[in-house]
């Protein structure tokens, strides 16, 4: 099929243009905001094809295991696969080139970033829980009727206003708030966090006869079932609700969250927490997209949501059935945003307004919420930040270690083979470009390993080449032409050279199934090398001996 020079030119320049076209860099459109304007803009990115690893480029690498310090999983393995499955589906939309993502034993699981510029937003996508879930606010005020029995249970167990908070510090509070009283519920779906504070009645001691320890601490909020807690005084309130006498108390079929933001007024800074229904609405399970946006109306980002059919239809009847209630969304526990009241039915689409959110806070939360919500806490157990000063060490010493390798096979080659020499050169030229070129159209990354497996594969390119060139000095000695010695010498070579360089590829191989990041870059690397050596040696030495002996027709000696 290749037995003439046009031909096998033809083939080797498809090769090689092949291989160029695959090293062209590459520009890329990106979305991008700009901040001053509140706007998105597009920009253009190169993209260098041939990436380079953790080692060589800097990065992160995080070790992750399920923590069961808060709750028990009961089923880790399957807790472990399916979060891995999650982490991988918001690592590729978070746009990293060649991550790792893999399952280490059976606990474990490693994510490596390469060249990632933000380590906290990484960790954060990663270990964000994001579960969503809709539900409709206390809106009869029953937790309210039952803070005097709340009360009441914690005095039994020794807890007083004096422990808790004393009426003092509240009261200065309250004359900050201006002693409002009136808890009054907001008009429109979103209101402003000074509104809130602004309006917020006085302490809910004087909505009953005589304030407790968990009352004195609570203001009433604008909205039903909302209700603020001086900042400082957070991780009281959080204990006392959270005390057993206290949780038996809570109204049957609701239960409470923390705002995700604080309110600020006069200086002084609230927390709010809301009493909603325990049963919701819909979850984020339901979910078929998210979409991060900025609202230039009201100033804010958004994340514009999509639901499956049945949940749309559930989604539309509860909120046609609660038309003038609050719907409270809840994020892993705490509510985004103060919670909007349902104006008129709605249907599969939705948005969750992000108040002083920014925009890449939006789009990390699009992100983990179409990438689904992992079934169990992550914790980080290992972390290493490797800097891009090691890396370019590294890229100098391998530089160094090629520059040697190729120099001394180029010396021996010359030495030990002359004109013959020079000919294989040529093709280890070749070889590079193919080499390069394989590695950029298969997506390849280079580490540290990687480039230890270039330069071995350096010499592995001329080893096939002096086999062939010992055998053609055996037929030369049994005084055979030149153009004979040359075709016997390639055709008994062959299979010494498939059968060394196809079990290389096959230990490659099982490093590859079997290894983790770095070795896997080495065996892609060794393998890739492999093929192109064997490529050059069989294909293009042959093709350049068949030229240099069609221009000397009459050549009776070989220098090799």
């Amino acid at each position: 099929m290749f037995q003439t020079i046009r031909t096998r030119l033809i083939v080797i320049g498809l090769l090689a243009a092949g291989c160029v076209y695959a090293l062209v860099p590459r520009s890329e459109r990106v979305r991008g905001f700009d901040p001053a304007s509140g706007r998105m803009y597009d920009t253009v990115m190169t993209r260098v094809p041939l990436a380079l690893g953790l080692d060589l480029q800097g990065g992160i690498h995080l070790g992750l295991e399920i923590d069961q310090s808060e709750r028990s999983v009961p089923n880790p393995a399957d807790a472990i696969d399916r979060a891995l499955t999650v982490i991988r589906q918001r690592i590729d939309e978070l746009g990293t080139r060649e991550p790792v993502v893999q399952k280490v034993g059976e606990a474990r699981i490693v994510v490596e970033l390469p060249g990632i510029s933000d380590p906290d937003r990484a960790k954060q996508v990663v270990q964000r829980a994001a579960f969503l879930e809709f539900k409709i606010t206390d809106m009869q005020g029953l937790f309210r009727g039952a803070l005097p029995a709340m009360d009441a249970a914690l005095r039994r167990a020794g807890v007083t206003t004096a422990t808790a908070g004393t009426p003092t510090g509240i009261s200065a509070v309250e004359r900050l708030l201006g002693g409002d009283t009136t808890a009054a519920q907001g008009d429109s779906a979103t209101q402003g966090d000074t509104t809130t504070a602004d309006t917020a009645a006085a302490d809910t001691g004087a909505l009953m006869n005589e304030p407790g320890p968990l009352s004195s601490l609570l203001f009433a909020g604008q909205l039903p079932g909302e209700y603020l807690v001086p900042e400082e005084r957070v991780p009281l309130a959080d204990s006392l609700l959270r005390l057993p006498e206290v949780e038996r108390l809570m109204p049957r079929g609701y239960e409470w969250h923390w705002g995700a933001e604080p309110i600020s007024s006069a200086a002084t800074s609230f927390r709010p927490f809301y009493v909603v229904s325990a049963r919701a609405i819909v979850t984020g399970e339901a979910l078929t997209d998210a979409r991060a946006q900025f609202d230039n109306t009201f100033n804010q980002a958004i994340v514009q949501f999509e639901l499956t059919r049945s949940a749309g239809r559930r989604f539309s009847r509860e909120t046609a059935q609660n038309i003038g209630n609050n719907m409270a969304i809840i994020l892993d526990g705490r509510v985004v945003s103060q919670p909007p009241v349902i104006r008129s039915q709605i249907g599969s689409n939705g948005q969750i307004e992000l108040g002083s959110a920014t925009i890449q806070e939006a789009q990390d939360l699009a992100l983990v919420l179409r990438a689904g919500a992992l079934p169990a806490p992550l914790s980080i157990v290992e972390e290493r930040t490797v800097g891009p000063t090691l890396g370019r060490d590294s890229i100098e010493k391998a530089r160094t270690a090629g520059a040697v390798a190729v120099g001394l096979v180029v010396i021996v080659m010359l030495a030990y083979y002359r004109a013959a020499g020079v000919l294989a050169i040529g093709a280890l030229t070749v070889y590079g470009l193919l080499v390069m070129g394989g590695l950029a159209a298969f997506g390849a990354t280079l580490t540290v390993p990687g480039l230890a497996g270039l330069v071995l594969s350096i010499g592995i390119a001329v080893d096939a080449n002096i086999l062939i060139f010992e055998r053609v000095r055996e037929e030369l000695s049994f005084n055979k032409s030149v153009r004979t010695a040359v075709d016997e010498g390639f055709q008994h070579a062959m299979s010494a050279i498939v059968d060394s360089n196809v079990t290389t590829v096959i230990t490659a191989l099982f490093l590859f199934q079997f290894g983790t990041g770095p070795v896997r870059g080495f065996a892609i690397t060794l393998v890739t090398g492999v093929l192109a050596s064997m490529f050059t040696a069989i294909f293009v030495t042959r093709t350049l001996f068949m030229i240099w002996m069609q221009r000397r027709p009459a050549l009776t000696t070989l220098s090799i």
